[in-house]
């Protein structure tokens, strides 16, 4: 058994490496501010957390375990998609990068303030 856990720890550890270096490299070689986001977010999330998964097998194996190694995977799958959310949206309403196409007067979005056109 400890074999197969070597075995899934190296290749968990491979693959976070993986990701993190590509989340970092895609942080330095985008240009824009909308694409940068891209590479830490979701590469370096999966990065991280495959780099945690190693861990939380190594620690639960050893007979160490904690729920720690989990909260902190928890929290950082929940942290990283609403952060880069804010900072898209506080670059989109500041015009520091190229505005999306504007929807339809009908619709609603989610960075277009819906006016309310019905009288009362």
């Amino acid at each position: 058994m400890t074999g197969f856990a070597d075995i899934l720890i190296g290749l968990s550890l491979l693959i976070g490496a993986l990701f993190t270096f590509v989340g970092s490299f895609g942080l330095l070689k985008l240009d824009m501010p909308m694409k940068r986001l891209h590479g830490p977010t979701k590469a370096g999330t999966l990065g991280i957390g495959a780099l945690l998964m190693a861990a939380m097998i190594d620690s639960f194996l050893s007979g160490h375990g904690t729920i720690q190694h989990i909260l902190i995977m928890a929290f950082l799958f929940v942290t990283a998609p609403i952060s880069a959310l804010f900072i898209a949206k506080v670059h989109i309403h500041t015009g520091t990068c190229q505005k999306p196409p504007q929807p339809s007067e009908d619709s609603q979005w989610a960075t277009k303030a819906v006016v309310d056109t019905q009288e009362t």
